[in-house]
């Protein structure tokens, strides 16, 4: 089979150190597959790695100054073979993230699957349209959610 055959390309991202991925590579990465390529990407513990990664660099791109003081839960709800959950708490000018639900009231819900969270998170996507296409279905404050990105230095594929 040739190198970037699609079978090979969860097995050639595994051995990937997303740590060391900038923000810009990564969203380049994603922009260079296919719908299908990155569910196939998504399957795993290669799900966990990218997902963690993911979160935990909100923290980092996060824009206090954007934010000023909004005070939100925002609960990310990401299916996929099976869904799992993480919440961004934005309040007093910090931005944190938890794995799992907790029992806090989140004030704007942000359901999508794999591919589309990661073409979202990368800058690969834009939410308004997600959003019409139901691609990226939301429950409670949508002006919110359709506001996140300004909170975020999101890369530019």
């Amino acid at each position: 089979m040739p190198d970037d055959a699609p079978g090979n390309l969860a097995d050639d991202l595994s051995g990937l150190d997303f740590a060391a991925v900038s923000p810009q590579e990564f969203a380049r990465i994603v922009k260079g597959l296919s719908t299908e390529q990155l569910g196939d990407v998504m399957r795993g513990e290669l799900r966990t790695r990218i997902l963690g990664e993911v979160f935990g660099r909100m923290r980092q791109q996060f824009r206090p100054e954007a934010a000023g003081p909004l005070r939100a839960l925002i609960r990310w709800r990401i299916t996929g073979g099976s869904e799992l959950v993480y919440e961004t708490s934005i309040a007093d000018g910090t931005c944190t993230v938890r794995e799992g639900r907790s029992e806090a009231d989140p004030r704007t819900t942000l359901v999508m699957g794999d591919a589309q969270f990661l073409r979202l998170v990368s800058g690969n996507a834009n939410p308004v349209t997600m959003f019409m296409t139901r691609k990226l279905k939301v429950a409670g404050d949508v002006g919110l959610a359709s506001g996140l990105t300004r909170y975020f230095d999101i890369p530019k594929a």
